[in-house]
């Protein structure tokens, strides 16, 4: 492999590019105080904030009711269907899998009676199977035993290209899943597999009731009553599912501990200034996930102190994706950012350096995640062992003006954007409806415009950006512009999935209904080998250092832009605790576990804080 450059984070290289910077923040400014820059074309306004109807309903419940805020609404209760995060994090509250992973990303068992090792022989010594043993006694919430035979039936539900399960890539790989009794499950695979662990844990990996369920696996997946209406062996179960509001109950058939909590109100669709401020400072609400809340306005409302700001650190990176093809030419078959048809000047690796080198990370960081966030350009941020430590980024806008000069791009016309061969370098930079997003493309134009790249700012309904539908053409698989950005990671300690987002087989494609999640259409032989020698290496050292080759292989292609590594920011009510938040799961996750307090303390005690991964 090519030498990696390596990058460093500096505050001299600013200090440097002064003179080139007097303007920047200028328009940084201005932008920040307008509504939105000259050039932006919105599609929508931010989410409506809490209607009062929402916060006195809230407000009025007893301390046995536990409130959640959510920006978007849940569209569906089946994870294995899910939309979004929403999904995942409201119907953890009802299913389970056979295991999650902790904070320092170790496997705790919940539905497995243990976790299987090499040392209990529940994991074979070449790889190739693993034996799950199942709690004895646990039941589904209309009162039926949980069995293998669900194990089974789950596998078969996502792995049916009928049902188009949105966690299939979790289950690749598998050759068998059978039931050796009504509480062992043998998964047999098709090669070693040293990501055994990935199939039925965490958020991916929660059962599915057979008898619940079995008609509907195939073609009519989506139209199953449970969908809303979920059986699952979780502490709660749904009571009632009305757009924007949903009310949960205790499960009385629950196999472990009683929930502390009568009832969980979940509110979708609530702006996230709104949900921050009903939680940390007029106690109207107990949590808040996901606050996409500037730095400075989430510190001014937790000092009100009603709650905090619970962050957890694992693998989210926001990042800046760059579209190495046309987004505005058409193939034969009407495909738009086809590989047929190479970007202008974004397949260029010299513009794509030059890029990197004008965002300015840190003055991100800083600005708008304060200490939720840590300014990045590495896209594999852990766990630790699969880190690479020869990987960072200079901003440095001389060095970016002149790699542009050196690709043959000057401002020829004197019209403030550079050109080549009657080419203006302009780029529509698009991503979600998000005041914090809508700040960093405010930074990223300014940084670009300092250069000589004009930008268009484009936001996109957060439905649209994210959505699967295939005729949805603003989605982020589509990428129906120059730039965009959205934050995602390994869900997972194992990161063999996430990687494999940017091997040959999965760019995103008319082919393929744009369902596969290489959006970046990047295609590189000499990455795909590393890929697939990962996937069966089963010595832990040396496939890690493959993961950390693939991340290096990424970054010397300038193949996406890593800008800041993202905690989870949560907000917490100063009267709720039992929460052992992790990276490795939904924020749901141990809901079953959480109480109230008699007197208001922080909700995580220092036992309990996220461990660095």
């Amino acid at each position: 492999m090519a030498q990696v450059r390596q990058f460093r984070f500096s505050r001299d290289s600013r200090r440097r590019t002064i003179p080139q910077s007097l303007g920047l923040l200028g328009a940084i400014a201005s932008c920040f105080v307008l509504t939105g820059c000259s050039t932006e074309s919105a599609t929508e306004s931010t989410p409506t904030a809490a209607t009062p109807a929402v916060i006195e309903q809230s407000a009025t419940a007893d301390a046995t009711t536990l409130r959640l805020l959510y920006t978007r609404i849940p569209e569906s209760l089946n994870p294995h269907l899910a939309t979004g995060f929403q999904d995942f994090e409201v119907a953890r509250i009802v299913y389970e899998p056979l295991a999650s992973y902790d904070a320092a990303g170790q496997l705790v068992p919940i539905l497995a009676a243990e976790v299987p090792s090499l040392e209990n022989g529940g994991v074979a010594e070449d790889g190739r199977t693993v034996i799950w043993k199942l709690r004895q006694n646990v039941g589904w919430s209309d009162g039926k035993p949980l069995t293998a035979a669900d194990v089974v039936f789950t596998y078969e539900f996502v792995h049916n290209s009928e049902v188009a399960a949105a966690t299939a890539q979790y289950y690749k790989g598998i050759k068998a899943v059978e039931a050796i009794d009504d509480h062992t499950v043998k998964i047999t695979f098709e090669q070693p597999n040293p990501a055994w662990a990935l199939p039925f844990t965490g958020q991916n990996g929660v059962i599915l009731p057979q008898h619940i369920f079995a008609d509907y696996n195939g073609l009519k997946a989506r139209e199953a009553p449970a969908n809303f209406e979920p059986v699952g062996t979780g502490p709660y179960q749904i009571e009632s599912f009305k757009s924007g509001h949903l009310v949960f109950k205790r499960n009385l058939n629950y196999w472990g501990e009683p929930p502390y909590f009568k009832q969980v109100d979940i509110f979708g669709g609530i702006a996230p200034y709104a949900a921050a401020r009903a939680v940390l400072k007029t106690g109207e609400a107990d949590f808040a996930h996901n606050l996409q809340v500037e730095a400075e306005t989430l510190d001014e409302l937790e000092a009100e102190g009603s709650g905090e700001v619970v962050t957890t650190l694992g693998a989210s990176v926001e990042r800046i994706m760059l579209n190495p093809t046309d987004p505005n030419r058409e193939t034969a078959s009407g495909e738009r950012s086809s590989l047929e048809n190479p970007h202008s000047f974004l397949s260029d690796r010299q513009v794509r350096q030059a890029i990197s080198y004008a965002i300015d990370r840190q003055f991100i960081a800083e600005k708008l995640y304060g200490k939720t966030g840590q300014p990045t350009a590495q896209l594999l941020v852990a766990p630790a062992p699969y880190v690479s430590k020869r990987i960072s980024a200079d901003y440095d806008l001389s060095r970016a003006a002149a790699l542009l000069e050196e690709a043959g791009w000057s401002d020829t016309n004197g019209d403030g954007t550079r050109d080549q061969d009657g080419v203006e370098m302009n780029v529509v930079f698009q991503t979600s409806v998000n005041p914090v997003r809508q700040k960093m493309q405010a930074i990223v134009k300014a940084n670009l415009e300092a250069i000589g790249i004009g930008v268009e700012i484009k936001r996109v309904r957060v439905d649209d950006f994210f959505s699967a539908d295939p005729a949805q053409t603003n989605s982020i698989n589509r990428f129906y512009a120059d730039l965009q950005t959205y934050n995602v990671g390994n869900d997972n300690p194992d990161p063999e999935v996430y990687m494999s987002w940017w091997i040959c087989d999965e760019i995103a494609s008319q082919a393929n209904n744009w369902q596969k999640p290489n959006n970046a259409r990047y295609c590189n032989p000499e990455y795909d080998a590393l890929w697939q020698a990962a996937s069966q290496e089963l010595d832990p050292q040396k496939r890690a250092e493959l993961f950390q080759q693939m991340d290096e292989l990424l970054a010397e292609d300038v193949a996406v832009l890593p800008v800041v590594r993202r905690a989870i920011a949560n907000g917490v009510s100063q009267t709720l605790v039992g929460l052992n938040p992790t990276p490795w799961d939904t924020s749901t996750w141990d809901i079953g576990r959480w109480r109230r307090a008699e007197t208001p303390q922080p909700a995580v005690s220092e036992a309990d804080q996220e461990t660095e991964s």
